[in-house]
């Protein structure tokens, strides 16, 4: 099985399993990971999802063997359904998208990544974008979302060379939140994960929503959208609904002030 889909207390462990090949995202494996994440979304049992990769690498982007033999295969790039496009079948699921950045990152894998919500690396990490070398323009977001994390300067610097970003770096840029030792990896994320799923699923999807649609404003306009989204719903939210809220939210408090 070229993809791997785990589940337990309340999400979801998504595996790209091509090991052999740098977890490389072939059409059988572009497809398996729009399905999964089709059925994840429609899982209520699901309440956020990890994203990984077998072996060594996270995943070294599209398969450039499977290019190199398909002239049809090169329409990925630039695919809009997520069958087609893995950045695609993550961006539409509601649940978050804690991305565990095992290895490599390349091209293609790098815009994997920045599909995510969060970003746990290993030290073995590494991100590198090589569209320029291969000569395939990015059609996944790269090219605009890069900047947008980790500055115009920096992000031009990694393009326009090629060059590989070490994990340590990219966490001192603002790439990725946290760098663990490759055996602490998937526990941290699936620590974060439980923590995510024992929030209220429709807030916590109300949120991220918030977050990426105000994210892709100015921020004049994002201020104002989250004045019009926050005012419409918190206009149904009662008192007796915060009175059993609070009393959660200081019990949860109190727990993690005494780990």
């Amino acid at each position: 099985m070229v993809l791997l889909v785990e589940k337990q207390d309340g999400y979801a462990v998504v595996t790209l399993n091509r090991p052999e090949a740098m977890n490389a995202l072939s059409k059988e494996l572009r497809a398996c990971l729009a399905d999964a994440f089709v059925a994840l979304n429609a899982d209520d049992d699901v309440r956020a999802v990890i994203l990984t990769g077998a072996g060594k690498a996270f995943t070294a982007g599209l398969d450039l063997k499977e290019l190199g033999s398909d002239a049809s295969a090169l329409g990925a790039a630039n695919a809009e359904d997520a069958a087609r496009n893995p950045v695609k079948a993550i961006e539409t699921c509601t649940k978050p998208v804690i991305g565990a950045i095992n290895g490599a990152a390349i091209t293609g894998g790098f815009e994997v990544a920045l599909a995510c919500d969060i970003l746990y690396a290993s030290s073995n990490a590494r991100f590198a974008d090589t569209h320029a070398r291969v000569g395939i323009m990015p059609g996944w977001g790269l090219s605009q979302k890069l900047s947008r994390v980790v500055g115009v300067y920096r992000a031009k610097e990694l393009s326009l060379s090629g060059n590989f970003l070490d994990a340590k770096t990219a966490e001192a840029w603002g790439l990725v939140n946290r760098v663990f030792a490759p055996e602490e990896l998937l526990p941290a994320a699936k620590k974060l994960a439980a923590d995510i799923a024992s929030a209220p699923a429709d807030k916590v999807a109300s949120y991220k929503r918030l977050i990426d649609d105000g994210f892709a404003l100015p921020f004049g306009g994002a201020m104002a959208h989250e004045h019009a989204f926050s005012s419409a719903r918190n206009r149904a939210v009662t008192p007796d609904d915060v009175a059993q809220a609070r009393t959660g939210v200081m019990a949860r408090g109190r727990e993690q002030k005494s780990q």
